[in-house]
């Protein structure tokens, strides 16, 4: 029995009340109540509620007879109008009065009311249990009614969840809505529809964001996977023009590739590390001088380097001498010796020197720092004046890059021809690149005027090997090299030797150009991965010692 509409004083049940029996119901007609043998004032006739058509079999409500129904404990007051035993429906007090049969004494209305929760107790244990609150349940059976079901209050057994009615469930109109089984699947349906237009919403919330998320990650992922996975942009064609480019000795395929991008001659380094991942001689690629063309596709640029004239090319390594280098080129186009060193002699004017190349009768050799370190193409049938001319070219080429003019001008030289010599020096002194900025400022520090140390004297055995025309570390004593008249004897004369004494690499002229602050007058190399640098002669014989004990334990 439900409490809507319930209160705690006299409140009476509506007759209007949708809970109020089960108005057009197919179950039947409810049984009149005997109330004084007549029917309530105002009443009609009602079907039956199928919770409430249990009657007592004590207590003198039998059906047939009129009798006092039990008393309610919930209501400590007596306040509560009694109910209808058939119909689960109050009359109404004030329409009726008088109408109510007489109160039964109290320990008739405690024993009904232990026989009612006794029976059902029982009725709870043989009836199987519902486990879905909302399911269709059973009507109870019309002929075989205790009275123990008529109020939910008195139930020993757990009360079942009271399903939501129609009135509260939909919008009324028919009288299909009263039943409480249509009005639960009315609300199911409706729960239902609601649910599919939030889960409709939110699948398209789902749909927006994910394929917003797609699109960003396509438009960005483009760029990248271009960026790290596209071709890399390239020219078309064989390219026009001429170009010298040089590749230095041990340079990857990656660094030929930049090599050849700075010079103009492709696109991108990536063009040329994937035409050479598709060409197989590409790995067969060597350091030296190439004559490309500008704007080349990067398989063409390999191509063109692949040519057996560029692979049978003459390395000329860094810092060697130009009479080295002559013995090397009659070497390799199978000519006499000293065959190189006349046409050298006899052509210099010819062979493109700088205009500030220094023509001085004390120079023994005016090609010397001119012949530029690089690989260059050497057939059978080239002539030595071809070869020099392509070294000499280089070299312009590298010098104008590095503005060797300029810088002389900047450090204080009287020359180009200077700063160049000062780039051969630190070559042939500096045993280790990595040393070679702090060499060429021991240098700039020896040349000072009021250097105390050295008192204007380079003291370099490098000098004196180029005079003699030899290579060795044994130069005899300082005595000796004192009394040596030549003018590449930097013990003997102040100042720069004539000219450059050997032919320097990038490297060295970089740091000829931009060298290291400090003010070392003094080194020694003891290990390829440490040279000593001191400021005075005492912190050098320091160091001499510590490098003649590094050569008795490599000796031993």
């Amino acid at each position: 029995m439900t409490e809507y509409g319930r209160g705690y004083g006299s409140e009476p049940w509506h007759p209007e009340d949708p809970l109020y029996g089960e108005q057009g119901s197919s179950r039947g007609q409810a049984q009149q109540p005997p109330w004084n043998g007549q029917q309530a004032a105002g009443y009609p006739q009602q079907q039956a509620d199928p919770y409430a058509q249990q009657h007592y079999d004590n207590g003198g409500w039998d059906g047939t007879q009129g009798g006092q129904l039990p008393y309610d404990p919930y209501d400590p007051y007596g306040q509560q109008p009694p109910v209808d035993p058939y119909s689960g429906a109050s009359p109404d007090y004030y329409a009726t009065p008088g109408a109510y049969p007489p109160p039964q004494p109290q320990h008739l209305q405690q024993q009904a009311q232990q026989q009612q929760m006794q029976q059902q107790q029982q009725q709870y244990h043989q009836q199987p249990q519902q486990q879905d609150p909302y399911a269709p349940q059973a009507e109870p059976p019309h002929a075989e009614h205790d009275g123990s079901g008529d109020d939910w209050r008195a139930e020993a057994g757990p009360r079942e969840p009271e399903p939501e009615h129609a009135f509260f469930a939909g919008d009324g109109g028919d009288d299909d809505d009263n039943d409480p089984r249509e009005a639960r699947r009315a609300g199911r349906e409706r729960r239902n529809k609601k649910n599919k237009r939030r889960s409709g919403t939110a699948c398209l919330v789902v749909t927006l964001v994910f394929a917003g998320a797609v699109g960003a990650v396509g438009y960005f992922g483009y760029d990248f996977f271009m960026a790290h996975f596209g071709s890399a942009p390239d020219y078309e064609g064989e390219g026009s023009g001429e170009i010298q480019v040089d590749i230095p000795d041990g340079s990857p395929l990656s660094e030929m590739g930049q090599i050849l991008q700075r010079e103009g001659v492709l696109k991108s380094a990536g063009a040329f590390t994937e035409a050479a991942g598709e060409n197989k001689k590409a790995q067969s690629l060597q350091a030296g001088t190439y004559t490309l063309r500008r704007h080349m596709s990067g398989a063409a640029a390999i191509e063109l380097m692949l040519d057996p004239k560029s692979r049978n090319g003459l390395t000329i390594r860094e810092g060697l001498r130009s009479g080295d280098v002559y013995k090397l080129i009659d070497t390799k186009l199978h000519l006499k010796a000293g065959t190189t060193k006349g046409v050298a002699k006899s052509d210099a004017k010819k062979l493109g020197l700088p205009s500030w190349a220094d023509d001085s009768p004390k120079i023994k050799d005016p090609l010397e720092g001119f012949l530029y370190p690089s690989t260059y193409s050497v057939g059978g049938k080239t002539k030595p004046a071809e070869v020099l001319k392509q070294m000499v070219a280089r070299a312009n080429q590298v010098y104008t890059k590095y503005d060797l003019e300029g810088n002389a001008r900047k450090l204080k030289l009287d020359s180009p021809m200077q700063l160049l010599t000062v780039a051969s020096l630190t070559q042939a002194e500096g045993k280790y690149k990595h040393d070679f900025v702090k060499v060429a400022r021991v240098v700039y520090n020896r040349l000072k005027p009021d250097n105390t140390e050295t008192y204007g004297l380079l003291d370099f055995d490098s000098t004196v090997n180029y005079a003699k025309s030899q290579s060795t570390l044994d130069t005899g004593s300082v005595d000796n090299l004192r009394n040596f008249n030549d003018p590449y004897n930097t013990y003997k004369f102040k100042g720069l030797p004539p000219g450059p004494i050997g032919n320097p690499g990038e490297v060295a002229l970089k740091s000829a150009i931009d060298p290291a602050k400090g003010n070392w007058y003094y080194f020694v190399s003891i290990n390829p991965e440490k040279t000593l640098f001191a400021v005075t002669n005492e912190q050098h014989e320091r160091n001499r010692r510590i490098y003649e004990k590094e050569q008795e334990k490599n000796k031993q």
